[in-house]
């Protein structure tokens, strides 16, 4: 599946939303798919942080095995995805006029049984509404 790209600007500084951006644990108060999060040991963030996400979408649930692979402060959080769906994930923070544009892109491989390259078209417009949505919730738990 080629990337998923989407953005939303919040009216905070960079280092306010990174303030709430940070706190992995915390993700599944706003997405949506991310139904429970569990470390695989005492580090919460940072480079090299792991855990296992319960992701559910639809009637499809998994878990997917993440790894924090770029932390920059009030900058970039990037993961990979290990699992039934592979790929990487992240998230940057530009400052713009407005506050601060948070960028969010996905790039997930489907497995061949799930029909590879032609699941994952059908699935582009799903996970996209999804993630939008998530952006959006995520953008009313910052108070400017």
């Amino acid at each position: 599946m080629s990337g998923i790209t989407l953005d939303v600007t919040i009216p905070a500084s960079p280092e306010n939303v990174w303030a709430h951006l940070r706190h992995i644990e915390r993700h599944v108060d706003w997405m949506q798919d991310a139904e429970k999060i569990v470390f695989a040991d005492d580090q919460r963030e940072g480079v090299g942080t792991s855990f296992t996400c319960l992701t559910k979408i639809g009637p499809l649930r998994t878990r997917d095995l993440m790894t924090v692979t770029r932390w920059e402060e009030a900058r970039a959080m990037g993961v990979t995805h290990r699992g039934l769906f592979r790929g990487s994930g992240l998230f940057t923070l530009e400052q713009v006029a407005a506050g601060t544009r948070l960028n969010w892109t996905e790039v997930i491989t489907f497995p061949w049984y799930f029909v590879g390259p032609v699941g994952a078209f059908v699935a582009r417009p799903i996970l996209r509404a999804v993630w939008r949505g998530n952006l959006r919730r995520f953008s009313r738990t910052i108070s400017a």
